[in-house]
């Protein structure tokens, strides 16, 4: 009874930027570890970032001081800042979303989040 629906992706070429967004609506309430997570063709859905309720964040080591999560939660809105991309950063781009306080430290793994968006595509040319 939650719904996510991202935004914002597209081409772009290496070194680019992008703002990836997600709406949330519906049972909104409560506490929620969000997320991205991202997928390209032959490979394994991988955890790109999380946020907790409190803020505190999370990002896997291939996007660290490239990307940045940030939450308004007036809004109900999820963003993903892309700076410095790398064609390695192709892929599609999921949404996600637990009502659990923290994301915990297996933040990973998608089986964890019982909510999800439909995709956005990302792709960056060299």
């Amino acid at each position: 009874q939650v719904q996510l629906v991202e935004s914002g992706g597209g081409s772009v070429q290496a070194g680019g930027s992008l703002r990836l967004s997600c709406a949330a609506s519906g049972y909104t309430y409560g506490r929620f570890c969000m997320g991205w997570f991202r997928q390209a063709p032959g490979k394994e859905r991988e955890g790109v970032a999380v946020i907790d309720s409190d803020g505190s964040t999370s990002y896997t080591g291939s996007v660290k001081g490239r990307f940045t999560i940030s939450q308004d939660n007036a809004k109900n809105t999820l963003y993903l800042q892309m700076n410095s991309l790398k064609p390695e950063d192709t892929a599609m781009y999921y949404c996600a979303a637990d009502r659990r306080i923290s994301c915990g430290g297996y933040w990973q793994t998608p089986g964890g989040y019982n909510y999800w968006g439909q995709g956005t595509q990302v792709t960056v040319s060299s």
